[in-house]
């Protein structure tokens, strides 16, 4: 029989050793009496702590599911926290963080007020308008629509005579916009109905948000201290890690959508595009989804400017070329590509699996979803490690 070396056995020595140490210590801790006017500790074995663990998960599930309105909060205040950050750390530099984050509020509070006199009114006007002129502008776009039809009977490539195929889809039409228009409008009626739960909610977001940056460092000492001594550091990289992913997203995300959306709107209005200021606010909801939000967006743009000339519309549609070209190769690569640090192909298909499972929501929120995914990957990819099952315990030749 060959005997180990001493290399081959070391390691299992030593385990053994701390193991008998890691035990003569719990033991003398059990039964030790506590200090002076300390308290008496409660000794738990580990299962019992693993189900305590579990009964508040599932409690705290139980507490969510029966008032929403609290994961709304949360996850609104944490966003607005994420969002703040910037300016408040950039303003940190040369003035105290306190006055950093009153005035990143005071600027956040004087968009939303002057968004809310002045350009939620004129949405609202030429909303309105919009529902009430679609029949002109229907019938605008049955003069215009004519010869294309022909053109494309004369092929074969139509189902029908152009002029029921052109009726069929004028009714179509008319139906969905107004539809879409009544649906909106009640809908912000309702919201204005609902102002006083609305103002309480985003009270509570702001509150949240104030709270999140005022005591960052206390709230991440507690997420910290949560952790096993031994992976506190790890922790603390995670954490790091979430917040400067999720910040540069959705400041990129903001930045993206104000970009798009404005220059919608000048050139729009530029072209003479009817109701440009309402397609510009149009088109930064539709930007949120990724890849299809600038086509989504281009299609009552392109309608509208076909009621007005041809060439118009032409122009439309070059127009939202060159922006869907803006965001795909200059916006979304420079301002998000370098938090998501996600190929385009996975994100495409994340959007897709979203939409799939838990529609409009899904797509909306599949980037940072995956995003958050990307960071996880990264920390355990650095950490984790293969154990060998099949442990040889060498025992010394005495």
């Amino acid at each position: 029989m060959t005997t180990p070396s001493r290399a081959d056995d070391a390691p299992t020595t030593s385990r053994q050793r701390n193991v008998r140490d890691r035990q003569r210590r719990r033991t003398t801790n059990l039964s030790a009496p506590p200090a002076p006017g300390s308290p008496t500790a409660i000794w738990i074995s580990r299962r019992t702590r693993n189900i305590l663990l579990a009964a508040g998960l599932v409690g705290l599930v139980l507490l969510l599911a029966v008032a929403p309105v609290l994961l709304t909060l949360s996850l609104g205040g944490a966003a607005l926290a994420l969002v703040l950050s910037f300016p408040v750390r950039l303003l940190s530099r040369v003035i105290p963080r306190g006055l950093a984050l009153a005035v990143s509020l005071l600027v956040m509070a004087g968009v939303v007020v002057l968004a809310f006199v002045v350009v939620v009114p004129i949405l609202l006007t030429q909303l309105a308008a919009l529902s009430d002129a679609v029949p002109g502008i229907a019938a605008e776009l049955g003069d215009q629509v004519p010869p294309l039809l022909s053109w494309l009977a004369d092929r074969g490539l139509l189902p029908s005579a152009p002029d029921q195929f052109a009726e069929t889809v004028r009714q179509k039409s008319l139906t969905a916009v107004q539809g879409f228009a009544g649906r909106l409008l009640g809908g912000l009626g309702q919201l204005l109905a609902g102002a006083v739960s609305t103002v309480i909610a985003l009270f509570g977001i702001i509150f949240v948000a104030v709270y999140l940056i005022a005591d960052a460092r206390r709230v991440r000492a507690t997420v910290l201290w949560l952790a096993p001594h031994r992976y506190r550091r790890d922790a603390r990289d995670l954490w790091n890690a979430f917040g400067y992913t999720l910040s540069r997203y959705l400041g990129g995300l903001a930045l993206s959508l104000a970009i798009q959306g404005v220059l919608s709107a000048v050139a729009l209005y530029f072209l003479g595009v009817p109701y440009a200021l309402l397609l510009g606010a149009w088109v930064s909801v539709t930007a949120l989804v990724p890849f299809l939000g600038a086509w989504i967006g281009a299609v009552p743009a392109v309608l509208l400017g076909l009621s007005v000339s041809p060439t118009t519309a032409l122009l439309t549609a070059v127009l939202f070329l060159l922006i869907q070209q803006l965001e795909g190769n200059v916006l979304t690569p420079r301002i998000q590509g370098q938090a998501v640090r996600v190929h385009p192909v996975l994100v495409f298909l994340a959007v897709i699996a979203g939409g799939e499972l838990f529609g409009i929501g899904g797509v909306i929120f599949a980037v940072p979803a995956v995003a958050v995914l990307r960071v996880l990957f990264d920390f355990f990819r650095a950490r984790l490690r293969i154990v060998d099952e099949r442990v040889i315990v060498v025992q010394p030749c005495g």
